[in-house]
C-alpha cells in the first residue's frame, strides 16, 4: 500500500498548491453524517429538561440556570458522543457524574444569588427530576440503537488497515456483530508483502484514498501493522482527508484499559483519533477571535512599527518592509511580511540562506529588532488577511520545508494547519538554529491536542518569553 510504505504525505509536494479533485473534495451527505443515537440522545435530555420544568414548577431563571449547568456539564463529559458500544450500565457513571456537576454548579449559583436562602432551590430539584427522567429513557435509546444497527443495518461503512490476524479479526467481529456500528467493505494490506488470506471483503491493493473513495467508506480502522509510524501516520492524513472517522487498535490492546477516547468493539479496544482540527466549531471561533486581536494589535501597535521604519531607514535605507514566500496550509504558499533587519547586498541569498546569526550585516538596529521580535510585527497583516493564523507551527521557505520533508519524519504533517506567528516548538526555546525534528515533534502534538485553551496558554508564554528576553 503506497501511504503505508512511504512516508510522504498523501496530498501536494511541499511547496506546492494541491489539486482539488472530486475525490479529495467529497463529503458525505448531512443525513450520513448525523449519528441516529447522539440524535436520540440529545432529544431525550432536552425533552427530559422541559418535562422536569413543568414536574417542578420552576420559573424562567431557575430553568434557564438548570438548563445551562446541564448542557454545559454534558457537553464538557461527551455524554452524548458518538460510540460504538452501546451500553447504558457503561455510560451511567458518566452521565450521572456529569449531572452531578451541573448540581453543584447550581449549588454555587444560588449561593450568590440567594445568601439567606435555606433548603433546595427549584433549579437543583429540576436538575435532580431531570436526573430521574433521563436516566430511566436512555435504555431504551441504547437498545433502539442496537436493533437499528443489527436490523436496519444503520451501519457505518468501514475499510480496516493492517496486516496480520487482527486486521482479520477485526473483520470478522465487525461482521459477526453489527451492533457496534461498523460494516467492513474492504481491507487494504499494509507492509510489502503481498496478502494472500482469506477475507469476506475486497482487498485493495490501490491504497487507501482508492478503496476509501471506491466504497464510500465514512470510517478506517488501523489495526497492527509492521511498517514504520511515519507511513501509517501517513494514512491516517489520508482518511482525514477524506472525512473520515479513524480508529486504531493499540498496541498491547489485551492490556489496554477503557479510558477517555477509547471504545470497545467486543473485546478489541479501539481508540479514537481526532481528525484536523480545522473541521471543528472551534477553529472557526479561533480565526474569528484571531482576526480581530490581530487587527486591533495592528491599530495599537502602529506607532512601534513607524519608530522601527524609521530606526531601519536611518541604519540602512529603504525598503523597509522585507517580503519572502513561504509555506502555510496545504503547502500553499503566502508572501510573509517582517521589518527588514538585515542590509541590503548584491546578492539575494535570503531564500536559500538557514540563519542570518554572526552575519556581519545585521546592524545594532537589526539586532535589536531580531532579539525583540519587533521585526515580526508586520506578521500581523498576515494573520487579518487569512494567511496565518497567531498560533500554529512556524512557516518555513519553500526550499527548506522540501529539505525537511525528505529527511524528518512527519515534517511535511505540520501543514494540515495553517502556520502561526508564534507555536508551541518557539515557547520551548526551538527557535533560531535548534532541532527541526524536535520542531516537528511539537508542532504535530499541537495538531492532535488543539483547542483554544492550548491557544491562550501559548499567547501566554510567548509575552513571557518575550519580556524575559528584554531583562537580558
Amino acid at each position: 500500500m503506497t501511504e503505508l510504505r512511504s512516508p510522504a504525505p498523501a496530498g501536494p509536494l511541499p511547496g506546492q498548491r494541491r489539486r482539488r479533485t472530486a475525490a479529495t473534495t467529497r463529503k458525505r451527505p448531512l443525513l450520513a453524517r448525523v449519528n441516529a443515537v447522539v440524535f436520540l440522545l440529545l432529544t431525550v435530555d432536552f425533552a427530559s429538561w422541559l418535562a422536569a420544568i413543568a414536574v417542578t414548577g420552576a420559573e424562567l431563571p431557575e430553568a434557564a440556570v438548570a438548563g445551562v449547568a446541564l448542557a454545559g456539564a454534558r457537553l464538557a463529559g461527551r455524554v452524548h458522543r458518538r460510540r460504538l458500544w452501546l451500553s447504558w450500565l457503561q455510560d451511567l457513571p458518566r452521565s450521572v457524574a456529569t449531572s452531578g456537576v451541573a448540581f453543584v454548579l447550581v449549588d454555587c449559583v444560588t449561593l450568590v444569588t440567594d445568601p439567606g436562602g435555606y433548603g433546595m432551590s427549584a433549579a437543583q430539584e429540576l436538575v435532580l427530576v431531570f436526573v430521574v427522567l433521563s436516566e430511566s429513557v436512555r435504555p431504551g435509546v441504547f437498545a433502539v440503537g442496537r436493533w437499528g444497527r443489527r436490523r436496519l443495518r444503520r451501519c457505518d461503512r468501514a475499510i480496516v488497515v493492517g496486516a496480520g490476524e487482527s486486521a482479520g479479526e477485526l473483520i470478522r467481529t465487525m461482521m459477526r456483530h453489527p451492533e457496534f456500528g461498523l460494516l467492513p467493505v474492504g481491507f487494504v494490506p499494509s507492509g510489502s508483502e503481498p496478502w494472500n488470506g482469506e477475507l469476506p471483503v475486497e482487498v485493495v491493493h490501490d491504497g487507501l484514498a482508492e478503496a476509501i473513495t471506491r466504497h464510500g467508506a465514512g470510517t478506517v480502522v488501523f489495526a497492527h501493522s509492521g511498517d514504520s509510524d511515519s507511513a501509517v501516520a501517513a494514512a491516517v492524513v489520508t482518511a482525514h482527508r477524506f472525512g473520515c472517522v479513524t480508529l486504531v487498535l493499540p498496541r498491547l490492546s489485551a492490556l489496554c484499559p477503557d479510558k477517555p477516547g477509547t471504545d470497545r468493539l467486543r473485546g478489541h479496544p479501539l481508540v479514537w483519533l481526532a481528525g484536523v482540527p480545522t473541521r471543528r466549531p472551534g477553529w472557526r471561533v479561533k480565526r474569528v477571535l484571531e482576526g480581530v486581536l490581530a487587527a486591533a494589535a495592528l491599530g495599537v501597535l502602529a506607532p512601534v512599527i513607524a519608530v522601527c521604519a524609521l530606526a531601519v531607514v536611518l541604519e540602512s535605507g529603504f525598503p523597509v518592509i522585507f517580503r519572502q514566500v513561504r509555506v502555510g496550509v496545504d503547502g500553499r504558499t503566502f508572501l510573509l511580511y517582517k521589518i527588514r533587519s538585515v542590509r541590503q547586498d548584491t546578492v539575494d541569498d535570503s531564500r536559500t540562506r538557514w540563519s542570518v546569526a554572526g552575519d556581519r550585516r545585521v546592524g545594532p538596529v537589526g539586532r535589536f529588532l531580531r532579539k525583540t521580535s519587533l521585526d515580526e510585527l508586520p506578521q500581523l497583516w498576515n494573520v487579518v488577511r487569512g494567511d496565518m493564523a497567531l498560533v500554529g507551527p512556524r512557516p518555513e521557505r519553500p526550499v527548506f520545508v522540501e529539505e525537511f520533508s525528505a529527511v524528518h519524519d512527519l515534517y511535511w504533517a505540520r501543514h494540515r494547519v495553517p502556520t502561526g506567528l508564534t507555536g508551541l516548538a518557539q515557547v520551548h526555546g526551538l527557535r533560531g538554529d535548534t532541532s527541526i525534528a524536535e520542531r516537528a515533534r511539537y508542532d504535530n502534538y499541537y495538531i492532535a491536542n488543539w483547542s483554544l485553551w492550548l491557544d491562550l496558554k501559548i499567547i501566554i508564554l510567548t509575552v513571557g518569553e518575550l519580556w524575559c528576553r528584554r531583562q537580558r
